[in-house]
């Protein structure tokens, strides 16, 4: 299942001890992560906190990443985002699905970055709360006591190692078991805007509505990734201006089409509108 994503493809981190940059970031992405977690040092948090709270960045579009449950930051990152308008928060290292729950009154991207989080990935997109799903491979594979989460450019073209292919997929799977979007990981190269737009297509084809970024030079490269070409939305409004006179399954260009092929149609049609 593909679940249409409110807040647009691209969702762009931004360290919430850099007030400077908030404007910015929201202008370039489609939505933006007030970043109180890692991008934060410990030292700095009570300070990027004040930040957050004094922000006036377009609710609707803003998203705070607060700290993991069952932390003294966490507690304080709550007590900040309440005295703002946003209401959609990003919970780090998710591994319960009660975490999730707890947050009444919140919509929650639950940041999937641990073994647990991955096995409890189902039940925590079952919480009705939760909104998307999205997973995080660095974080991951630290976790584990690993040191590499992709193989290296002469060996493997930069492609995630097994493990981290295996909690994409889960995580991606939960998500559309519950009807929940789902949100991919973050490209580290900032430079290597080819193997970002790569990984977006491979994204796209499995259905994830967003992918997360650091850079704002890689909003638009995602935003491209997401958007249908012109080819394919002739292809899909043509479809649907044919079904819209075919009863039942009917031949389009030489292919038969049915529920599953209308299906594809709406969502380039929808994608369509949702990254102009």
């Amino acid at each position: 299942m593909s679940t249409s994503f409110a807040l647009g493809p691209s969702i762009l981190f931004c360290p919430a001890d850099r007030p400077e940059r908030y404007a910015k970031a929201a202008e370039r992405a489609d939505a933006v992560i007030l970043d109180l977690e890692d991008a934060v040092l410990p030292e700095a948090r009570p300070a990027a906190r004040e930040a957050v709270a004094a922000s006036t960045l377009e609710a609707a579009r803003t998203i705070v990443r607060i700290n993991p449950a069952g932390t003294e930051d966490h507690v304080a990152d709550l007590a900040a985002v309440a005295r703002t308008p946003y209401r959609t928060v990003m919970l780090a290292k998710t591994e319960a699905p009660g975490e999730a729950g707890a947050l009444a009154g919140y919509s929650v991207i639950a940041l999937i970055e641990t073994a647990a989080g991955v096995v409890n990935a189902p039940a925590i997109a079952a919480e009705p709360n939760v909104v998307a799903l999205m997973w995080g491979a660095e974080d991951l594979i630290a976790s584990l006591g690993g040191t590499a989460s992709r193989y290296d450019a002469a060996t493997g073209l930069g492609a995630y190692r097994s493990v981290p292919v295996q909690a994409r997929a889960q995580v991606r799977l939960a998500a559309g078991a519950h009807g929940k979007a789902a949100i991919d990981s973050v490209y580290l190269d900032i430079k290597d805007t080819e193997g970002l737009a790569a990984e977006v297509s491979d994204a796209v084809a499995q259905g994830f509505a967003a992918t997360a970024c650091i850079h704002p030079a890689q909003a638009e490269v995602i935003r491209a990734g997401y958007r249908p070409s012109t080819e394919q939305l002739a292809w899909a409004n043509g479809v649907l201006d044919a079904a819209a006179r075919e009863p039942g399954a009917f031949r389009y260009e030489g292919q038969m089409v049915d529920e599953v092929v209308l299906k594809k149609a709406r969502l380039l049609a929808e994608r369509a509108r949702t990254t102009r």
